[in-house]
Parts: C-alpha cells; sequence; structure tokens
C-alpha cells in the first residue's frame, strides 16, 4: 500500500463527499489485493490476528504449513485452529518473541514461529471535522494501543534435521566405544565360566548315581544360558556397529514377505491379522537383504508388541517419482506427541521392556541406504510408520541443447 494512503484518508474522512467513497474503497480493494498477492507468492507463512487472538488474514504458506483453509479459518481463534499452541503465554509478551516448534500435522516438520504484537496510535476529532493521533500510553513503551499480532513462519525442518544427524551420529559413536567396553567385560567373565564348566564337568563323569545326572542337567542348562548371554552380546554388537550395506539388486517386496513369514507362529497364536498390499510393479532396489530384513523384522515386532491380541498389521508398498515406500500401520496404542518427539533417541522406550534401541538401529541403516523414515501417530489410534528408500538413478545426465550457462556456452553437466 501506498505509504501515508490510510493517513491521508483518515485525515479527510470528515471532508469527504458520498461521491468520494467508492473511489477510495476501490483504490483500497486495489491495494488489498496487491498486499494479499505478494504475501501469497512469499515462502514464510503469514498469519495475522485480532487482539483476541482470532485469525484476520492468512497466506497460503502459512495454510500449507499447519493444514489449514483460508476462507474457514478467518474469525477463528488461532489456538483452536492449530492444537497445542500456548497462546496465551506467546501473545502477553509486550515485545517480538521468537521460538521453534515442532508439528506433526499435515507433516511432521519444525518450525520458527516469530510473532510481534501490531499497535496503532488511537484518533481523536478534532473541532474542524479532522483527526489528530494521540499516543494511548498502551503497548510497547507506551506508543500504540495492541490491536492484534502477526506472525512468521518459517520451515527449518532441513537445519533441524542436519544437526540432529549430527547429534545422533556423535550419541552413536559413543554408544558404539561403550558396547564393545561392555561386552569385552561380559565376554570374559563368560569365557571364564566355560572353562569351569568343563573342569565341573569332567568330575562329575565320576561320579554315580542320581547325583551324577542332577549335576549333568544342571551344567548342562548352566552352559546353555552362558551359549545364549554371548549369542546377545555378538548380536547387539553386529547391530549397532557400523558397517557399510553390501548393495545388490532386490525385490523389497520379497524381503516384507520374508520378514512377515517369520512371524507366522507369533501372528496364529495372537490372531493378528497382517494385510499386505504390496504394488507389483516396484523397481529393483540397491538394497543390503540382511539390513534391510533386520529393519522390517524390527518394526514388525513393535508393531506386534503394540497390539493385543486379533490386532490388525497393513503393510504397503507404493513407490513416487524418486523413491519406494514401506509403510507399517498397526492397530495399537499409538503415541504421544512428547514420546514420538523422542522416539529415536537412545534408551527411549514406552514399554515396560525394551531397550530403546529398535528404532535408532532401524533409522541407522536406512539412512545408510539413502533412505529416511517418518513417523505419524495420535495416541489411542495407532501408529504408521513409513520408510521411503530411493530408487533414483544418480549417475549425470546431460542437458538439452539450449541450457547451456551464460559464460562458457557449453552444455551444463548436473548431478540429480
Amino acid at each position: 500500500m501506498k505509504s501515508g494512503f490510510l493517513d491521508k484518508l483518515i485525515e479527510r474522512l470528515g471532508r469527504i463527499g458520498p461521491e468520494d467513497v467508492q473511489n477510495y474503497l476501490l483504490q483500497l480493494a486495489q491495494e488489498k489485493g496487491l498486499i494479499e498477492t505478494v504475501f501469497n507468492a512469499i515462502q514464510e507463512g503469514i498469519i495475522v490476528t485480532d487482539a483476541g487472538g482470532r485469525i484476520t488474514y492468512v497466506n497460503d504458506a502459512a495454510c500449507e504449513l499447519f493444514g489449514l483453509e483460508a476462507e474457514r479459518s478467518i474469525g477463528k481463534r488461532l489456538d483452536e485452529s492449530v492444537r497445542g499452541l500456548d497462546w496465551k503465554s506467546l501473545s502477553q509478551s509486550e515485545g517480538a518473541i521468537s521460538r521453534d516448534m515442532e508439528i506433526f500435522y499435515p507433516a511432521n516438520r519444525f518450525l520458527n514461529f516469530y510473532i510481534v504484537p501490531l499497535l496503532i496510535e488511537r484518533r481523536t476529532a478534532k473541532d474542524d471535522g479532522s483527526t489528530e493521533s494521540r499516543p494511548t500510553g498502551r503497548g510497547v513503551n507506551g506508543h500504540g494501543e495492541p490491536v492484534g499480532h502477526a506472525i512468521i513462519l518459517r520451515d527449518i525442518t532441513e537445519s533441524r534435521r542436519s544437526t540432529e544427524k549430527t547429534i545422533e551420529s556423535e550419541r552413536f559413536k559413543a554408544l558404539t566405544l561403550l558396547a564393545a567396553g561392555v561386552a569385552h567385560e561380559i565376554g570374559n567373565p563368560l569365557n571364564s565360566l566355560h572353562i569351569h564348566l568343563q573342569l565341573m564337568e569332567r568330575k562329575v563323569r565320576k561320579l554315580d548315581g542320581k547325583v551324577k545326572e542332577e549335576l549333568q542337567e544342571a551344567i548342562a542348562i548352566s552352559r546353555a544360558e552362558i551359549t545364549r548371554l554371548d549369542s546377545i552380546v555378538t548380536q547387539f554388537l553386529q547391530a549397532i556397529r557400523p558397517s557399510k550395506p553390501v548393495l545388490h539388486p532386490e525385490n523389497v517386496n520379497a524381503i516384507v514377505e520374508e520378514a512377515v513369514r517369520f512371524f507366522a507362529p507369533e501372528i496364529e497364536d495372537r490372531d493378528i491379522v497382517v494385510e499386505q498390499e504390496l504394488r507389483s510393479d516396484l523397481p529393483l532396489l540397491e538394497l543390503d537383504r540382511d539390513q534391510m530384513k533386520q529393519v522390517f523384522y524390527n518394526v514388525i515386532k513393535n508393531s506386534f508388541e503394540a497390539m493385543k491380541r486379533r490386532g490388525i498389521l497393513r503393510i504397503a508398498t507404493n513407490m513416487d517419482a524418486t523413491h519406494v515406500n514401506v509403510s507399517f500401520t498397526d492397530t495399537g496404542g499409538g503415541m504421544s506427541a512428547e514420546s514420538l518427539s523422542r522416539v529415536f533417541e537412545p534408551y527411549f522406550t514406552t514399554k515396560s521392556s525394551g531397550s530403546g534401541l529398535g528404532l535408532l538401529i532401524v533409522r541407522r541403516i536406512v539412512r545408510e541406504h539413502g533412505g529416511e523414515m517418518a513417523i505419524e501417530s495420535n495416541e489411542g489410534k495407532g501408529l504408521t510408520l513409513t520408510i521411503r528408500l530411493p530408487y533414483v538413478d544418480k549417475r549425470v545426465r546431460m542437458l538439452e541443447e539450449g541450457t547451456s550457462n551464460a559464460e562458457g556456452g557449453g552444455r551444463k553437466v548436473e548431478s540429480e
């Protein structure tokens, strides 16, 4: 809007005639349309509220970030349209506030929420019919009366996740060192126990009767438990030890079906229904079959543990322009927003008997395949975990003629 236009209009309100009103309204509409066009072209979300927190304007970017419809949102309180927003604490400040937030609908994202109060000077009528501005003594530094708030939303998902990846990498390194030390400390006593059991077994062979049988049985049980502990330590180290995937062209549907077959006895025993919607025309993916099988095994196991008897697990595979998607949707208890934000932290678990390492290991393997994971859940309404695996050829490609650069005029080579 032209600088000073509204001020000039307000100054002349007492002197304009009815014939001028239409022209002013037309000019205001044109200015408003221009501003809305500009705001809708901005990538940042913009929301304007009145003093009561009711939305008076929302641009396209804000609607996309929060999953809103502009027409339905106008006139509603912002904290009603965006559930979980602590509007009271955000709006009481006399100055600008910048906060980061995590949202889960319509997509899991991180946003920077910048809110600033809108102030206006109260105008009083003069004897000649014109108006003059007088500070109300309210608002910031007593220079205006708050009439609403302006909110700017910036998507910081990529930078936040990049930071999280760095932190996770450091955590995993520390976890690996810790696990190696623990495994070493456990391994030595296990070897010692194994040797002493062998010595005991030799002496027991010289005995006779029922005592010999009882001791041999006790030794056999002890040896089996030692073997089991040794296997647990070995598997644990294999799971968390950084290892590059050995990639081969694989059918992801076949790996899913193999993982489901592994659970056939539990599926039958607990009367669980596993629905598979596997797209038949998926391309072969460059995968480490054993590692990806471990991923699917862990995810299915988590889903089964979250469901009671006769639960339903839906496994679907699909694809878009760049990725193959494998989704697991269960009918378990779901997760709260707080738990979802911590689900990939080491040792965090909502189960009474869980290591809190399963999903951390799963995400590490998926990322080493160039993929990513997403989790959506409403507490009490189940959970959906989606794994995205890339299939686009990463080689360079030559562009068509006419796309030369400005300096050399040659053909550009871009990596996709």
